[in-house]
């Protein structure tokens, strides 16, 4: 999927071609570029520029210093690569693009996980991702330190505020998800979304699920709602926490935090890609 996106990304960068290298560059003139750290943060996606390099032309050599999940400071040089100018001038915006958002993603996970630092609970992402991005951001989040959720709609059973409501209830959505793994031979986990603790005790007395998204919980709900559970489910909080509340919601005893921001509005970590003289 990646080596097709790449391809896909350079036809829609360079189009009929890069004009403006063309024009002023010789096309066998050689030379060097160095990726360097304009911004405090978490390096990511060294390894999918890597990719990148060698999709577009296989002789470029890239040298690296810095590895995936470093904390990086401005001046650091993560790599140089060394070959066709025409190549490294026509790579060097994919390649920023993708580095600096997963970097940005990476940076923004390992400050929420310093957060919830000494407590049992993990930081998980969600699918509020970029469409045709998401292998990506969600490896950003692994780089930071963070856990990923399900990838898609076909790797866990989540049922939430609407599949409840359009399946008639907690306990009908329940047997009905159980119902249609068992007739299928699926073995996927079951997650449920409940809104309030009344529906709480309705899935703990149903049971048949092995995660409880605690969804828009208050600190307080949250933390009476794991004395309930009691260690049969796991917990999951999710929905409005920010980097003020996360670890008043940690310290809950919950096992997951997820959290869109990591993902859907996260600033990219600041670099550049120069010519070294």
């Amino acid at each position: 999927m990646l080596e097709n996106n790449i391809k896909n990304w350079f036809l829609e960068d360079i189009g009929t071609g890069d004009h403006s290298t063309l024009s002023c560059i010789p096309k066998d003139a050689m030379g060097k570029s160095r990726l360097i750290i304009k911004d405090t943060g978490v390096i990511a996606g060294v390894e999918v520029a890597r990719k990148v390099f060698s999709a577009f032309d296989s002789t470029l050599k890239m040298t690296q210093f810095i590895s995936d999940g470093s904390e990086v400071k401005p001046g650091n040089i993560v790599f140089e690569v060394e070959g066709k100018i025409h190549s490294l001038l026509q790579t060097e915006r994919l390649m920023l693009n993708i580095m600096q958002r997963m970097s940005g993603i990476a940076t923004r996970t390992r400050e929420y996980i310093q957060l919830i630092e000494g407590t049992k609970a993990r930081i998980l992402d969600t699918r509020k991702t970029t469409p045709g991005l998401r292998d990506l951001e969600k490896k950003a989040v692994l780089i930071g330190g963070g856990c990923n959720h399900r990838f898609g709609l076909y790797d866990m059973i989540m049922l939430k505020d609407n599949h409840i409501d359009f399946a008639g209830g907690i306990p009908q959505a329940i047997e009905q998800a159980n119902a249609y793994l068992s007739e299928r031979g699926l073995n996927l986990k079951i997650e449920i979304e409940v809104r309030n603790l009344d529906e709480l005790d309705q899935v703990i007395t149903k049971g048949g699920v092995q995660r409880i998204m605690l969804d828009n919980f208050t600190v307080v709900d949250t933390r009476r709602a794991v004395e309930l559970i009691n260690g049969r489910f796991e917990t999951e909080s999710s929905g409005g926490i920010t980097k003020e509340t996360i670890r008043s919601y940690a310290l809950t005893g919950v096992d997951y935090i997820s959290v869109g921001a990591l993902t859907h509005s996260v600033k990219s970590l600041d670099m550049s890609f120069k010519a070294v003289k």
